[in-house]
């Protein structure tokens, strides 16, 4: 969800903010007064502000809505269609800052709209020494990706996981993060309407158990991996167990990495020293 500031009390258009506030709140918009501020601040015209908050009262998520959600400091664009950044995956961008810091070729695999590869390049220090890459098999993941990278000089390709990677990247990744889909295909129905009817069933639906895609990444990473670099994908407290022997069947060295505050489980694998 973007960043939500009090709003001011001092609203140069006091009526539409009281009119937007009083429709939010009877759709049941529990932060009503924090998102009509950040409605009203993005609505060009009274005609699109109308547009935006009906948008909003019919349950469509505020970032779509606005057009960006806040990803680790950064505005990064959304677009319909494509799955929103969670404040969550923050975590797994700060594991793999904290793994491999010395990392100078990045891959986002599955990278949606590009949030986790561009908040990497930005604490990495790119653009400069980091080769940043992106890769997702949506095309409209793949074309709001090319804006969100495009300040680290990044590269967005199309297709399914490693196939979409140019053969350059062989033995060289140092982080290959993969924010993969994990919700079992049983419960995709039972997620929040926001999630359900307006995201990519693609960026939700991990196979029966969830873990498909992930068994996958880890099973092709080895050939990708930098000697010593890191695959990172999060995943859920229940899924935890069985990922971690997915990385270990595929010959990666992994570890768990929790954070209670964000209800945030990553697992870390390190490749073979070469």
């Amino acid at each position: 969800m973007p960043s939500l500031s009090p709003p001011s009390p001092a609203s140069p258009s006091p009526l539409p903010y009281d009119a937007v506030v009083t429709a939010l709140r009877a759709a049941g918009c529990v932060f009503a007064e924090d998102e009509a501020r950040l409605i009203l601040a993005a609505a060009r015209t009274p005609d699109e502000l109308t547009a935006m908050v009906d948008r909003r009262v019919t349950g469509v998520p505020l970032e779509l809505v606005v057009g960006w959600a806040e990803f680790r400091g950064l505005r990064i664009a959304v677009e319909p269609g494509v799955f929103v950044p969670r404040r969550r995956t923050e975590f797994l961008v700060e594991q793999a800052v904290a793994a491999a810091p010395d990392a100078s070729v990045v891959v986002d695999l599955c990278c949606g709209s590009g949030a986790v590869g561009a908040a990497l390049a930005a604490a990495l220090g790119s653009p400069g020494p980091v080769e940043l890459h992106a890769a997702d098999i949506d095309p409209a993941a793949v074309r709001c990706a090319r804006r969100n990278v495009a300040p680290y000089d990044g590269r967005v390709h199309t297709g399914d996981l490693f196939e979409a990677l140019p053969d350059s990247l062989r033995g060289r990744v140092g982080i290959l993060a993969a924010n993969v889909p994990y919700v079992p295909t049983d419960e995709v129905g039972l997620l929040p309407a926001e999630a359900r009817d307006h995201e990519p069933r693609v960026a939700l639906d991990g196979g029966p158990d969830g873990l498909d895609v992930l068994r996958r990444v880890a099973a092709g990473a080895h050939q990708w991996l930098a000697p010593g670099g890191r695959l990172l994908i999060e995943t859920s407290e229940r899924q935890a167990p069985t990922a971690l022997e997915a990385f270990a069947d595929s010959g990666l060295s992994a570890r768990l990495v929790v954070s209670e505050e964000l209800h945030a489980n990553v697992v870390i694998g390190r490749g073979r020293d070469r």
